[in-house]
């Protein structure tokens, strides 16, 4: 069988993701965005139709994948149309949202005898180009089965967690430590360029002992460059730690070290700077970068 695949949200994630599973060999039934154009251009680009509306993508989709930014957006398509004639059809959610809003859109496909799956990824654009995201799936394993031949073509690690809503925890959690992670390289390396040391040399040092990190790898030379070029934003960054925090609450812990990453990357916004890439934390712990952000 060779499903018809529909996307809704063709960002660059999502665009991505449409262009390796075409050059796969699936078939690409539909593409929605909320900005038109985004949609056009891929339709083009993938010979498929650019839906105008989300009912549209359902009526010409087997599989619909969805990529979307938050809770919001998220809720806002599974009551706009995208569940009109859902009967039969499986809905991949890969957004990064709260663990409730996935239980949430799975009881919403079942009451339209649809199903759905959460496939959170722990990568970036250039892994959704080339088939190697990291996929963590929560929802029904008869449903994570169905689906496994479209995911593995999206992914080089697939790991099924559990129960809708899981995997948007440990992705939650995955985050909250990257975010944590990518704060704490800025402020080493802020206070090794205020002391003056080479931080070349120091990136080096770093990497070799207990300091070493992936951050580390993907974030350092970017931080002591100032190279933010957009992977996974610092806006992006504050949402994603604080879906982290929102879980602690309800568990009644105190998470120091996340809230106050969160303040980092919430200042960032406030500042003008939440389109950057999460390396741009950094220009708040450099000496003579962004007075207005440290104030």
């Amino acid at each position: 069988m060779n499903p018809r695949i529909g996307f809704v949200g063709v960002g660059r994630m999502g665009a991505n993701m449409a262009r390796r599973l075409k050059e796969c060999g699936f078939t690409i039934a539909a593409v929605y965005d909320s900005h038109a154009p985004s949609a056009e251009t891929l339709a083009t680009e993938l010979g498929c139709v650019a839906a105008t509306d989300l009912k549209t993508v359902t009526a010409l989709s087997d599989v619909i994948i969805t990529v979307v930014t938050d809770d919001q957006a998220m809720k806002k398509i599974f009551t706009s149309g995208l569940l009109t004639r859902a009967k039969g059809k499986i809905f991949i959610n890969c957004a990064t949202v709260s663990p409730a809003i996935h239980v949430w859109v799975e009881k919403k496909c079942e009451s339209k005898s649809a199903s759905s799956l959460e496939a959170c990824m722990a990568s970036s654009i250039p892994q959704a180009r080339q088939g190697s995201l990291y996929l963590m799936c929560g929802g029904k394993a008869e449903v994570f089965e169905r689906v496994k031949p479209i995911l593995e073509k999206l992914s080089s690690s697939l790991r099924y967690i559990g129960a809708a809503g899981q995997a948007a925890q440990v992705k939650a959690l995955v985050n909250m430590v990257m975010n944590a992670n990518t704060t704490a390289l800025a402020e080493g390396l802020g206070l090794g360029n205020a002391l003056g040391l080479d931080l070349t040399m120091l990136r080096e040092v770093f990497s070799q002992t207990g300091a070493n990190s992936n951050v580390l790898r993907t974030d350092g030379e970017d931080m002591q460059n100032r190279d933010h070029a957009c992977f996974f934003s610092a806006a992006h960054a504050a949402k994603d730690s604080g879906i982290a925090l929102k879980l602690a609450k309800e568990q009644k812990l105190n998470l120091p070290c996340a809230t106050a990453t969160k303040k980092q990357y919430d200042r960032m916004v406030i500042a003008g700077l939440g389109a950057l890439d999460k390396s741009g934390v950094a220009e708040l712990t450099f000496k003579n970068r962004q007075p207005n952000a440290t104030s």
